[in-house]
């Protein structure tokens, strides 16, 4: 009874979440209203769209498969895949992700695809892999906050230093777990409540530093893979600003999406949306142009993996039926 009770509650606070973003929008739509021939007109500013266009479309597989090499590194530990049952299952971690709650449906994805019985452990390598990248979304978002404090004195509040220190205090804890991690992971090994669980996270104290590392450099070279395809996103419907400016404001979007609780309405849509338009206020974008950008970032980048996605995911329902 209490268990239903909480996702009850749970759904009922995602659901409320959602709606908070699109009163956002649409309040900030009220005031800008959505012209597409006012889009239309940015976009002819634009010189060679289709450059634009070609870049941001050739940079999704890139994206994926740079998530792909991580994975696969990491799973070393468990099971040997080839890099492409590896990149099959970030995509069938994509699509299950588009309807199960918060990360479930991209560890299932990832975990299903796999041959061995080993499983457990691969939800500690996939748990690994997620934390690594949003390690990295934090510290080079905290840094993008710093820049972009910087740059607008008026966002200079003390909520946004307070939410300053608290981004730089968590990033020196990662560090810390980091170097601790081996003690940190012993002592929970002996804790009882916990040991039940210990196949899903042990896997993280048997990687090396240089493995560490390694897994860390390649979420970071995919970080700023993504936050290149928001630029071009943004180029591509003829938004023009500062370059540090923008990358300011797209390293803070990102550390917002990946701090806000997971609403997980078709995988977070609304949320980049809603950040996009309050991060870029003072820079005086035209909201409908920057919402047409967020949204075309998030075909190329969510809705279009889904859907291919869909072909490995139903190999799995026939394999696991």
């Amino acid at each position: 009874m209490t268990f239903n009770l909480s996702k009850k509650i749970r759904f009922w606070l995602r659901a409320a979440g959602f709606c908070v973003l699109l009163a956002y929008i649409g309040y900030v739509m009220q005031q800008q209203p959505f012209d597409w021939a006012q889009v239309q007109a940015q976009f002819r500013t634009v010189a060679h769209p289709e450059r634009w266009a070609a870049l941001l479309l050739l940079l999704a597989p890139v994206n994926w498969g740079l998530e792909a090499l991580k994975w696969q590194w990491l799973l070393r530990r468990v099971e040997t895949v080839s890099f492409a049952d590896a990149y099959r299952g970030i995509l069938a971690g994509m699509t299950l992700s588009f309807a199960l709650p918060a990360q479930l449906g991209d560890v299932a994805g990832r975990v299903l695809s796999l041959r061995s019985a080993g499983r457990g452990a691969a939800v500690g390598a996939s748990m690994v892999a997620g934390g690594m990248q949003f390690y990295v979304t934090l510290v080079l978002g905290t840094l993008a906050l710093a820049w972009h404090l910087h740059q607008l004195p008026i966002r200079q509040t003390p909520a946004a230093w307070w939410l300053l220190g608290t981004c730089a205090g968590l990033s020196l804890l990662g560090v810390a777990f980091g170097l601790l991690r081996q003690s940190t992971l012993n002592r929970l090994a002996r804790w009882r409540r916990v040991q039940r669980f210990s196949s899903y996270w042990t896997v993280a104290g048997a990687y090396t530093n240089a493995e560490i590392g390694l897994g860390l450099g390649v979420a970071t070279l995919r970080y700023g893979i993504f936050a290149l395809q928001f630029y071009v996103a943004l180029r591509l419907v003829g938004i023009q600003a500062p370059v540090d400016a923008l990358l300011a404001g797209i390293g803070l979007i990102y550390l917002i999406k990946n701090a806000a609780p997971p609403i997980n309405m078709l995988s977070d849509l609304g949320v980049r949306e809603a950040a996009a338009l309050w991060v870029f206020a003072p820079l005086g974008l035209l909201a409908p142009v920057l919402l047409t950008a967020t949204l075309t970032l998030w075909l190329v980048n969510v809705l279009t993996p889904v859907l291919i996605g869909l072909i490995w995911v139903w190999r799995l329902n026939l394999a696991t039926e």
